[in-house]
């Protein structure tokens, strides 16, 4: 468990999982605002500010599914690592099939 206060026991996958998921809750928010009112900033250089806040908002959406993709990504690698793991022990410790017979 995360809140843990032992150090024994504590699983670093867990808390690099636990920061994945913070991080996008973090980030998915703070790009698409940024992108708006950097768009709508940049736009109002060009006289466009109302075309640039929506350029800006296309722009900070697609970045945060950008992050999205890549921290899925790096679960999906960290589960089958785990799965390869967790296959691997019980080839080693139990030759019993899946369903514990």
């Amino acid at each position: 468990m995360i809140l843990r206060r032992d150090k024994e026991g504590v699983d670093p996958g867990e808390r690099a999982l636990w920061g994945d998921l913070l991080s996008l809750g973090l980030t998915f928010p703070l790009c698409i605002v940024l992108g708006f009112f950097l768009g709508r900033w940049i736009g109002g250089w060009f006289g466009h500010a109302a075309g640039g806040q929506w350029v800006g908002l296309v722009w900070g959406v697609g970045t945060a599914f950008w992050e999205l993709y890549k921290v899925s990504r790096r679960m999906s690698r960290r589960d089958e690592e785990e799965l390869r793991r967790s296959q691997g022990d019980r080839k080693d410790g139990d030759d019993r099939g899946t369903d514990g017979r």
